[in-house]
Order: C-alpha cells, then structure tokens, then sequence
C-alpha cells in the first residue's frame, strides 16, 4: 500500500496576506476578509489564505489532492496551487490537541440576499429576525450557522464562541456595504452553540456584545447568546383560526396578570404548562397577561428592563419551552398577551449601549438618550433601523410565539421630550411642542404592522395621560393634529386611581368622594378601556388589594369583594394581578409570589381567603355568560345609570345591556350597613328579577345577606323610571340582577 504525498505548493508573492491586510485581520479592522482569506484564483493557479490562531498546521484537501499551506506566522497560513480552478475543498488543521476537519468559511458567497438588505437598509423588514441573528441554514450545499449583525459604527466585527475558544480572531465578518450589517457563514456549527459579536469601535477599542438578535440566551448572570432552531410543532391550530371571530372590544376580555418565574417558584415553562392553564381555566378568565418574557440581567426588574428581544429567559427554559406553554395555554381556550418593553433598555456594557461605540439604538442626543427616572436608555424611534428593530420584535412574538396580544408598557414616556425632565433638559419638537413626534409614528407603525400581518392580535397601551386618540385608528387624525395610535386597548389608570382612592376612605367619610366612582363613566367611550388592578399597585408600600381597605378583616374582605363586582360590571375589560383573586394580605414580591398557603384547608382562616377566590371565580362565570357586560363595552348605549348621585347612601346602580338591549342591574353598596327596602327605578318591561350574583353570599365569606326569589317591579315611579323595585342592600357589598 501506498500513502499519497501531499501536493507541492510554490511560495509565490501573491499567496501570503500583505502587511497592510494582516495588520487589518489581526486587530480585528478589516471590512472584508473574504477579499483576502479563502481561495483564490491568481495568474498561475489558485492562491488559498487561512487565519487559524494556535494551529501548528493547515492543509487543503481537495478530492484526491491534499496539500499542507506555508505557515506565515501570527496564525496566518497560505500557499498557491497550479489548478485552473477553484475546488471544492476542506481544511485540515492541526492543533495541540488534535486535528480539525472543517469547511471554510472564507470560500463562501453571502448568505444574506439583497432583498434582505435592501428592507434592511429602509428600515421595512417585518421579519427582521430571519435576516439578522444566528440562523441554522445550508448554504452553498453545507450546513452551518449564518451570522449577521448590523453595527454601521464599526471598523470591524468578528464572531466569537465556543466553537473557536472564544478567540475571535479567525473569524472576521465581511461588511455588506451601505447597509451597516455584517456577515459571515460558519459551517459545521449549529444549535447549541454559545456565541457573541466583537467589536471593533471606531476609537479602536474592542467590545464583546450579545446578539441583539439573539433568540436564545445563557441562563443570567451569563450573558452570551446561544444559536437556536425552533422544534416545536403546534397544536393550537383551533384557537389561531378563530381568535379573530369576534373583535376584542366586542368580547368577553377578563385577564389573569402573571409573573412567571414567581407565580409558583422554581417551575419551569413546561412544568408551568401542566399548572397554569388548569388553574386560569378554573378561575374562568378568558387571557393570561405574562410580565415581560424577554431576556432581561436583573430579576429583580420583574423583566421591565430587557437586554435579549428576541428571546425568551432562559431562566425557565428554552425558546421551544415557552412555545409549549402558549400552545397549552390556548388548548386550553385562553388567550395570552405579553407585556413589551420598547420604551427604554438597560445600559448594561455586553447589550445594547453604544453597541457598536456610538450611539445606535439610543438617541445620539443625550438629552433624548437617557430615562430620568429608571436610570436606563431610550431608543432612537427616529432611526429607521431601530424603528425596524422594534417594530419586527412586536411581529415576531405574534407569530413565532403565536402571542394573542402585547401590553405595551410606559407609553407616555415615549410620547412626550419632557415626560419627567424639568425646563432645560429638553428640547422641543419642530413644532415647538412637547410631543416626540418620532415614538408617535413609531407606535403606529408598530400598531398598524401588527394588526395587517397578525389577524386576532391586540395590543394595550399603558398610557398614564389623556394624550388624545390611543385606541383611534391611525388613519383617523383628532382635534390634536395627530393620527390615532393604533392601540386596540388602552388601560384606565384614572378608573384605577380614582377608584381605590374612595375606596381607602372610611364608608362614613365616603360620601365626601362619591364622584371618585362615577367620573370614569364621563370619559368611559373616549377610549376602548382595561380596568387595571395590576402588579404596580400591590408593590412598593403600595399594599395588597385587600390591605388597601378600611376596616376590620371582615369589612376589608367585603370592600375587596364589592370592588371586584364593581369592577366586573364597569364598562370596559379587566385585569387582576395574581394574588388578589384570594385576597392575599402581603404585598406582592418576586423572590417568594402569591401566598398560596392562605388557601390550605390547614391555616385557620383560608375560608376567607377561599371565599374571595370562590367570587372570582363566579364574576368570571357570570360574566363571560352576560353579554351586556361585555358586548357594548365601547358603546355608550351599552350603559344607563340608575343612579350615579346617591352619596349619603353610598349606592352606585345601572344597567349594562347587550347588543339586543337585554339587561344587568348592578347595585354597589359601599356602607357597612344593612339597607332595607331600598327604592331603585328600573325598566318597565321587565316582569321580575333574578339575583345572579351576590358578594355578600355566606358562601364567599359575607353575611348571606341575598335574594334567593325573583323580585318583583312595582309601578312605583324611581329614578326617572315609572317602575321600581325594593332591594335589601347587604353592608359593603354588590348586587347583579337580571331579568328572571
């Protein structure tokens, strides 16, 4: 047997890298490498070129040809070949430790097209995700991971990783012109390999970056970004078909508020999967609205500041994870929604900050770029790219993560140059105004994008102010000058305010402040509106929703309950943040989450604390079957008052009607007395009334105060009414009737 010798190479001139290319290559500078590595045909045949750090030795092998190149020093490897061609070939190098066979990467085309970049270069690529990031892709006939970052800023970029020891010097990406993004095809590497981008700033400095693409990441405080590919296969294929049969605002919308990692500690997306859909289905709300799910470094930020966009945390397990979560969630025949964070990001050295040395993602104003309040950046909603960046991370939730709906959390810190700065450290607008005229096309666009490409999607607005025309249609200008935003919802934090504020009087002081429960219904249409008893109000000394009453524990669990079926009768759509549904006492935290042992059949008084959840339980029953409390939500002629100025009674009472005029009496009694034979007008036209709900029932914990036969209308005149009907008001409680 015979060992076939390698092929002769020639030292010729053109095969080593030049001084300039090498100095470029080795401090990471070069804008493309390709140029320069990889084969190449020259006069006299085919010149190759490898950057491989710590290699002893590198050889070609092509088919039957195998030759070792000229070793040059600082890694670099070279030698010219007499073919007339460029070959199919692979590399051989030689380590300490062994040899490496591998594919080159500097032998490969762009694996990014011009379409891509072109979208890219205009800000319109809706499916940024699949050009940008690590992708698994075959390319050219080879398997491997497709890399692309875009860092304008930059004199050079390379990818480091496992894969190379995280040495990133023989890997430098190529500059794909105009467009700022850099990319380089790496075969033979796939999922599962951890990775970051180094960058060379224009001063010359160096910066190792997680992907801002990134759809996968270590589990923090570890920050590199890890290549994935998706494996899951859907089952929910029912529920994406017809969640957009009925208009959100015309449907029943009763919403769980969730924070993952704490709502039972230590369980991951998938052991969640087995638990929380069972329990949101048998507390009846119709959606999950999950705290942010991004990636963020600090736990203790609840998710508020995100550092990966496009991946899930890692803290509770893959990307597929919690694909697994949202499928069982919607077999399960519930919605779920996502908190979304684009109004500001963490300045954290590895993420986003002067991501490539400038200013990219951040305003390049710093009197625009840093958040007074939270210590953190904001994006530049006026470069096209970042505008991009954000309005395809909406895209991509919905429909990679098959997400029914994203609550976009601190508009109004978007929408306005002086939201929390004084005079001086702001600029106005062109206009000489306040308004920051780039966020608001920034939330159209999104708004608009997310509603073309994702039938059945809504998105929320947390807008703390009366900015005009957050739920109007783009296209629809106001008095303000302005288009609607775009937002399906928008969540009511004046009901909120207002209504815990009356709520935190004494009863006897309570007449005082009997217009804090009615002004909502001034404005109740200028908005498709969400009554939010959220994570925000039972942290930070704030109190649980239960501490927040007056009273003993008797009359606090009465408030709390006669405020829940106050609030599920009000026009518009609700959200409790977990915890409340069972009148937890603690404010919530996210080291230990709800106090689920209040419920134990073991502690003394989880009768009480079961009751509560008991009437969650009914309003979401009694609801979703009522469709005058949800059909005409955003309807003023969905709405009547009985009357809305009994103050020294503390009664609030009207009627909600469905779309064929079919009615709910709902009768809050905010006194801790017992009102017999209390007098309300009524409709003429209804023959008797049955009680479908009563907070103070015994079996919720109350004083059984109830009306367990039909009651009847007298054709005494009430209220403006010619009918009337006498009700025995139980203390600190609410009432729902409907026609018997």
């Amino acid at each position: 047997m015979t060992t076939k010798k390698p092929a002769t190479l020639r030292n010729t001139p053109d095969a080593a890298v030049r001084r300039a290319d090498r100095e470029r290559l080795l401090q990471g500078t070069h804008h493309d490498p390709h140029a320069v590595l990889g084969a190449h045909p020259v006069k006299k045949g085919v010149v190759f070129r490898v950057l491989r750090p710590y290699a002893r030795s590198v050889t070609v092998v092509a088919g039957a040809l195998r030759a070792e190149l000229h070793d040059d020093g600082d890694g670099f490897f070279s030698g010219s070949l007499p073919l007339a061609e460029v070959p199919d070939y692979r590399l051989l190098v030689a380590y300490e430790g062994g040899v490496l066979d591998t594919e080159d990467p500097y032998r490969f085309l762009p694996a990014l097209g011009e379409l891509d970049l072109h979208l890219i270069g205009e800000g319109r690529h809706e499916q940024l995700w699949r050009a940008l990031g690590a992708q698994v892709t075959t390319h050219q006939g080879v398997t491997g991971t497709r890399f692309a970052v875009w860092a304008p800023d930059a004199r050079g970029v390379r990818v480091a990783g496992g894969f190379n020891c995280w040495d990133a010097t023989g890997f430098p990406m190529r500059s794909l012109g105009s467009s700022g993004v850099w990319e380089l095809f790496v075969p033979g590497i796939g999922e599962g390999e951890v990775y970051k981008f180094e960058i060379t700033r224009p001063d010359g400095s160096r910066t190792l970056r997680a992907d801002p693409l990134a759809r996968r990441t270590e589990v923090p405080p570890a920050t590199a970004s890890i290549v994935h590919a998706s494996h899951h296969e859907w089952a929910d294929a029912e529920w994406m078909a017809h969640r957009a049969d009925t208009p959100v605002h015309e449907a029943p919308f009763s919403v769980y508020e969730v924070h993952l990692p704490s709502w039972r500690p230590g369980l991951t997306y998938r052991q969640l999967a087995e638990q929380l859909p069972a329990y949101v289905q048998e507390m009846g709300f119709t959606h999950v609205e999950l705290m942010p799910v991004a990636e963020h470094p600090f736990g203790g930020s609840w998710g508020y500041q995100v550092t990966g966009f496009y991946a899930p945390t890692a803290r509770l397990g893959t990307p597929d994870d919690f694909k697994y979560l949202v499928d069982r969630l919607h077999q399960a025949g519930i919605g779920v929604l996502m908190d979304w964070v684009p109004a500001h990001f963490p300045r954290d050295d590895w993420a986003l900050a002067e991501f490539d040395g400038r200013p990219l993602y951040e305003h390049h104003d710093p009197l625009r770029a840093a958040h007074p309040d939270w210590g953190t950046l904001e994006f530049d909603f006026g470069r096209r790219e970042v505008r991009n960046f954000l309005v395809a991370n909406a895209v991509y939730w919905c429909e990679e993560f098959h997400i029914d709906g994203l609550r976009v959390d601190a508009v109004a810190s978007m929408l306005y140059l002086d939201y929390s700065r004084e005079p001086g450290q702001w600029t106005p607008n062109e206009h000489g105004g306040r308004e920051n005229l780039d966020a608001v096309a920034f939330l159209q666009e999104m708004n608009a994008t997310v509603y073309r490409r994702c039938p059945g999607v809504v998105t929320i607005a947390e807008e703390s102010t009366a900015w005009d025309g957050v739920t109007r249609p783009t296209h629809h200008k106001g008095p303000s000058g302005f288009g609607g935003l775009g937002f399906g919802l928008k969540w009511n934090m004046g009901w909120m305010h207002d209504s815990l504020q009356y709520l935190a009087h004494e009863p006897v002081h309570r007449r005082y402040h009997h217009h804090e429960m009615t002004f909502s219904m001034v404005y109740a249409y200028s908005e498709n509106y969400v009554l939010p008893i959220s994570h925000d109000e039972v942290v930070h000394g704030k109190r649980s929703l239960v501490s927040k009453m007056p009273g003993d524990w008797w009359q606090q669990r009465a408030n709390h309950r006669a405020y829940l079926g106050f609030m599920w009768a009000h026009p518009g759509k609700q959200l409790l943040f977990m915890g409340q549904e069972f009148a937890q006492g603690a404010e919530w935290s996210e080291a230990h989450g709800p106090d689920w042992w209040l419920l134990d059949p073991a502690y003394g008084a989880a009768a009480d604390h079961r009751g509560v959840r008991d009437l969650v339980r009914d309003l979401n029953g009694v609801y979703r079957a009522t469709p005058a409390l949800w059909q005409r939500d955003t309807d003023p002629a969905g709405f009547q008052w009985i009357t809305g100025d009994a103050a020294d009674d503390n009664v609030f009472a009207f009627l909600r009607l469905d779309a064929d005029g079919s009615p709910l009496l709902a009768v809050s009694h905010l006194a801790p007395v017992v009102r017999h034979d209390y007098r309300l007008g009524v409709p003429e036209d209804v023959p008797a009334w049955l009680e479908v709900l009563n907070t103070d029932a015994a079996r919720y914990g109350g004083g059984d105060v109830v009306h367990p036969d039909p009651v009847k209308p007298e054709p005494q005149g009430a209220h403006g009414r010619p009918a009337s009907i006498r009700l025995t008001l139980p203390p600190l409680a609410t009432v729902w009737l409907r026609p018997a």
